[in-house]
């Protein structure tokens, strides 16, 4: 589940990724972004509104909710003094940021969650200062994917990962599918419609569902909320660090094995388990430690992997081939005295082959912000 959690985190941002901790930028979401093409665009940091999960993007929906999902019951807004994380902070999360600096080139890193808690984005100062301070000093911001191939990725998304007819089924080993089907069996909708997916989009619909369930929202991602800062400013642009189809080729072109070895992590435990994961991920990310969190992912791939050579290059195909991509963007948009901010999924930084590490193998003294 490592990858897709990572993904869903990461895709959050494209299923909004249905998918990787959809949720967190855990483990295949947060290291894909699979956002809007299933998920809503940035919302205004209103105090007093807690905007309702948006879901009405994920593939196979129809009407405005994810097929048999159930919503968790409302909660309180800011107005109250609480959400769903507790009282509301006065304080933002800490986050993963670092600063990265070779002669006269700075490159700014936040490490993101694809989805979020309100709670951590208090409206009249929703990042640290030292953040702030440096988006405000980059005229460039770098996301994974570029506002202009997050509007059309929905469609790819469909197109890569969804069947004309029924086919998940056939493309699994019986008892795998018979233990997806145990754990959609409550939600009939969700279930006809999963059998549509190829299995790496079948993986992250599964990731979103315990993201959602931990009453994370996509409005509440990490990049979302930083769009809401940073295009107040004038004369910035935003970018991306990869293409679309450099994104959806990291998961169309994995073989079947490797597919499968997504999903069966992601049903390698009980839901319980898995939201209880949800939330272990966002403590990291609200402690600020990319090496924690890169730590904490390759143990839990360990323990969930059902082929750990299947497993590793998965890893290989949708993070760390992505890193090294990420990184030589990240030089091409950066130049002399010209600050680059880049946000991507939180699981890409840390680790002996996290984006951090290939930035201090190309001569740049890496320092936490």
């Amino acid at each position: 589940m490592g990858a897709a959690l990572a993904l869903a985190v990461a895709l959050g941002p494209s299923l909004d990724r249905p998918l990787r901790l959809a949720a967190v930028s855990g483990s295949h979401a947060s290291r894909v972004f699979i956002p809007r093409a299933f998920g809503a665009g940035a919302a205004a940091n209103t105090p007093g509104v807690r905007p309702p999960v948006p879901t009405s993007h994920l593939p196979g929906s129809s009407g405005g909710s994810l097929p048999g999902f159930h919503s968790p019951p409302a909660v309180p807004s800011y107005a109250s003094g609480t959400t769903a994380g507790g009282p509301v902070r006065t304080q933002p999360a800490r986050m993963p940021f670092y600063v990265a600096t070779r002669g006269t080139t700075t490159i700014y890193l936040l490490g993101t969650l694809h989805v979020g808690d309100p709670v951590d984005y208090p409206p009249n100062q929703p990042f640290r200062q030292s953040i702030l301070a440096a988006l405000n000093a980059s005229p460039t911001l770098a996301l994974e994917l570029s506002p202009d191939d997050l509007l059309v990725s929905q469609d790819d998304v469909s197109k890569y990962g969804v069947c004309r007819r029924p086919c998940l089924e056939q493309m699994l080993p019986e008892p795998l599918w018979a233990k997806l089907a145990a754990r959609l069996r409550g939600n009939p909708e969700a279930l006809a419609e999963i059998r549509k997916m190829k299995p790496w989009l079948a993986s992250l619909l599964v990731e979103t569902y315990d993201s959602l369930s931990a009453g994370l929202q996509t409005e509440y991602g990490t990049e979302a909320q930083l769009q809401n800062v940073y295009l107040r400013l004038k004369g910035r642009r935003v970018v991306g660090l990869e293409r679309l189809g450099e994104q959806m080729r990291a998961f169309t072109n994995l073989n079947l094995a490797q597919q499968r070895e997504m999903l069966a992590q992601d049903l390698a435990q009980t839901p319980a388990q898995n939201l209880a994961d949800v939330q272990t991920l966002l403590h990291l990310w609200r402690v600020g430690d990319a090496d924690a969190i890169a730590a904490w992912e390759a143990a839990r791939t360990e323990k969930l992997s059902h082929d750990p050579r299947v497993a590793a290059s998965v890893d290989n195909r949708i993070v760390y081939e992505r890193n090294r991509r990420f990184v030589s963007r990240m030089q091409q948009y950066a130049g002399p005295n010209k600050p680059l901010f880049v946000a991507i999924g939180s699981l890409h930084l840390g680790g002996r082959k996290g984006v951090l590490q290939l930035l201090r193998q190309r001569g740049f003294m890496v320092d936490p912000g």
